[in-house]
């Protein structure tokens, strides 16, 4: 069971937690790492493989029906992240080198604001978009992300990437979405 207050690491207290979640419109999610655990099958053909949660597409699913766009930011440019992208019915940002520089348009194409946006990245390329969106909006990682992307994130995952990470943020939110300042379930 998710608890609706995991770890925090970078400080905002959970009632500015409940405020920044409410106001979410987007959520970008970094690809290897948090959508997979990190790591490539190679065969001896050179197909490469991918190992994704289902629970995760379950997050993307439950987070689409509360009206939040989602979007995959990822450096690789990968067929398998394509068709993955497609059957998740969520916009694809590929090739991505420099996501910290690439936010405002990505932004602007979701229609997003650093404001009502959220980011769950594991890694030294998505420290840029941490950084640029923690002011205002809500970061986070799975619990096997770089230190780096832990201490940037406003929550950490119990569960690691590929293992259910970003499923467990999506009912972070939701939680916080739907939650009163005393942590009670209200009808939004």
């Amino acid at each position: 069971m998710v608890t609706p207050f995991s770890v925090m690491t970078t400080a905002i207290a959970p009632a500015e937690s409940r405020e920044r979640c409410r106001r979410l419109r987007l959520v970008l999610t970094d690809c290897d790492g948090v959508l997979t655990d990190g790591q490539v099958y190679v065969s001896e053909r050179g197909e490469e493989l991918k190992r994704f949660s289902l629970r995760d597409g379950m997050g993307f699913e439950r987070l689409r029906g509360a009206g939040l766009a989602i979007a995959i930011v990822t450096r690789e440019r990968s067929a398998i992240v394509s068709r993955r992208a497609e059957k998740l019915g969520v916009r694809l940002f590929q090739g991505i080198n420099d996501k910290a520089e690439a936010l405002p348009s990505i932004l602007a194409e979701c229609g997003g604001t650093l404001e009502n946006t959220a980011y769950i990245g594991d890694d030294v390329n998505d420290f840029g978009a941490m950084r640029a969106l923690s002011p205002g909006g809500i970061t986070a990682a799975p619990a096997d992300a770089e230190p780096g992307a832990l201490l940037l994130a406003h929550f950490v995952c119990t569960r690691p990437g590929g293992a259910g990470a970003f499923r467990e943020f999506a009912e972070w939110i939701l939680s916080n979405k739907s939650s009163d300042p005393d942590g009670n379930e209200t009808s939004e």
